[in-house]
């Protein structure tokens, strides 16, 4: 499928995993399109948010079955990729001040 750049990243993942991963291994957490493979991520992050891309690892969650007394229902599947940012890059937007 032929994605947009803009259609491609959904929102960035903020959780404490993420954030630690951000601190010290320099790798960016994003919820990306389900039918987005890694390059499109890899252009996309390059083009909007202006840094380079050294690698991008995707992986597929799938929705937990959730159960509310004798209901119940499942949560949607999502595509998470973790981007791995060149030496000495950083992103504008994760910075305090």
């Amino acid at each position: 499928m032929n994605l947009d750049i803009h259609d491609v990243l959904r929102f960035p993942l903020i959780t404490e995993r993420s954030t630690d991963l951000r601190e010290h291994q320099n790798k960016v957490a994003f919820i990306v399109n389900r039918c987005a493979n890694k390059l499109q991520v890899k252009q996309a992050v390059e083009a909007t948010l202006n840094v380079k891309v050294e690698k991008v690892n995707i992986i597929n969650v799938m929705g937990k079955v959730k159960k509310l007394g004798k209901y119940e229902g499942k949560k949607p599947d999502r595509k998470k990729a973790i981007v791995t940012l060149k030496q000495g890059e950083k992103l504008k937007i994760f910075e305090g001040g």
